[in-house]
């Protein structure tokens, strides 16, 4: 007997672990196929939009952080008219930046949300001088564009008075005390979050404020399972405690490459997520250029926030940039969508990207090289061709410093006429002999001449 189940574990154990193996792959392969989308779009466009655009103060933070009262906060809701918003508009300007997709703020922190929910008392329809579900046509203009759409929740909500906080000085209750209380909460938020599900089913979930509670307490795990049944390709951001597909840096751009595969920089205009009429302190569509350019090169997504006033405009400054950011993503998609994270800085002075079966190397080039040349160390590969993206003209190279003796590679210096530089970025693209392959031996002495 002992024998015979020796036998059976002998013969069945090795299936077992390639049938787990086999699952375990499949659902690697599940989630990069899933992700694909968000790898490839490159730009996607933030939009901060609530009645803290009235009076132009700190999104919900100004009466968290006791510099006006919840009371006097609450009074913009009076002004937040949304008069010459236009949705079609809107979407139009984002799909003419290149971005290809974007996230709204649904309900930020002070829990004023823009649909006509059924959930809680404060919403763009019942409570604001719009008098009108916001949210729905935004929606609808976005799905029109061929868009991927991002709703972006925010997990407290400091004005719902089951929620735990009110402001950083004022805390309702402690969840061990009052378990009751935060199931409640709970319940609201998860009935809030299935009914933007139902009616808008988003490509990506866009969370904030997971700080405030661990995972156990948000029910994080749960949620995400709740979000992605009969949606199993949906995207979550990181702000999720440890649920989320990928990392979402603000503000400041990463120095060194983020060791996930999967990311994307959050990032303001000027100073501000919400609109600010005393923020002036806008970036230049050429700094903005340099932001973009660097997160591509470090293999992540620019997500770029615009700030719309209370009356549904968007500042033309804000347009402008879009704009550019537009003309240079049509001119230079190639080199854009699609790429891969360049070469370490080693071997350019300068962002790379790689196209996506890394046999092109494409180059960005951000000023006027001194001799009309760029150069390039320690690429082995052999290189077919040297052109400038987006009109094809086709580059001069010099090959020095290579030997017949050893295997170092040389310097290949390229040779780009003035007339064919961009006002931002020019993009070169190296044409390999195959995959891109570095090398990063030390070189010796001349042992036989």
């Amino acid at each position: 007997m002992r024998l015979t189940i020796l036998i059976i574990i002998y013969f069945l154990v090795p299936f077992y672990i390639s049938s787990q193996e086999k699952k375990i792959e499949e659902s690697e392969n599940d989630f990069s196929k899933k992700m694909e989308w968000f790898s490839e779009a490159k730009l996607g466009i933030f939009i901060h939009w609530g009645i803290y655009s009235v009076n132009g103060i700190s999104e919900s933070w100004s009466f968290f952080n006791e510099y006006i009262s919840h009371s006097d906060y609450m009074k913009q809701l009076d002004g937040f008219g949304a008069e010459k918003y236009d949705a079609k508009e809107w979407a139009n300007i984002i799909k003419e930046s290149g971005a290809k997709y974007t996230v709204i703020t649904t309900k930020h922190h002070d829990g004023f949300a823009l649909w006509n929910s059924k959930y809680g008392n404060l919403n763009s329809l019942i409570n604001s001088k719009s008098k009108s579900d916001l949210l729905t046509p935004f929606v609808k203009a976005i799905r029109n564009n061929d868009l991927k759409l991002g709703l972006y929740y925010s997990l407290p909500d400091w004005s719902y008075e089951d929620y735990t906080f009110h402001t950083n000085k004022i805390k309702r209750y402690e969840i061990e005390n009052q378990p009751k209380r935060w199931k409640k909460f709970l319940k609201f938020r998860d009935n809030q979050l299935n009914e933007l599900k139902k009616r808008y089913n988003p490509d990506l979930w866009w969370f904030d404020g997971d700080w405030e509670h661990n995972a156990e307490e948000w029910k994080s795990e749960s949620l995400k399972k709740q979000l992605q049944k009969n949606s199993h390709n949906v995207i979550f951001n990181s702000r999720l405690n440890a649920y989320g597909d990928y990392e979402t840096p603000e503000i400041g751009i990463p120095v060194y490459r983020p060791l996930s595969k999967y990311w994307e920089l959050c990032m303001t205009i000027n100073d501000s997520w919400g609109y600010q009429q005393n923020d002036t302190n806008y970036k230049s569509p050429m700094q903005i250029m340099d932001l973009y350019v660097d997160t591509l090169s470090k293999g992540g997504n620019l997500l770029l926030n615009i700030s719309p006033k209370s009356d549904g405009t968007i500042p033309e400054q804000q347009k402008t940039v879009l704009k550019e950011l537009g003309r240079w993503n049509k001119k230079h998609s190639s080199a854009v969508y699609s790429t891969k994270k360049g070469i370490p800085y080693d071997h350019f002075y300068g962002p790379t990207t790689l196209s996506k079966d890394k046999r092109t190397l494409f180059l960005y080039v951000r000023d006027i090289p001194k001799d009309n040349k760029i150069v390039l160390k320690g690429i082995s590969n052999k290189i077919n061709r040297a052109y400038v993206v987006g009109n094809g003209t086709v580059l001069n190279k010099q090959v020095l410093c290579k030997v017949y003796w050893n295997k170092y590679p040389g310097l290949t210096y390229i040779e780009i006429p003035k007339e064919t530089l961009d006002p931002y970025y020019t993009v070169i693209a190296i044409v390999l002999d195959g995959q891109i392959k570095l090398y990063n031996k030390e070189t010796g002495a001349i042992e036989m001449n």
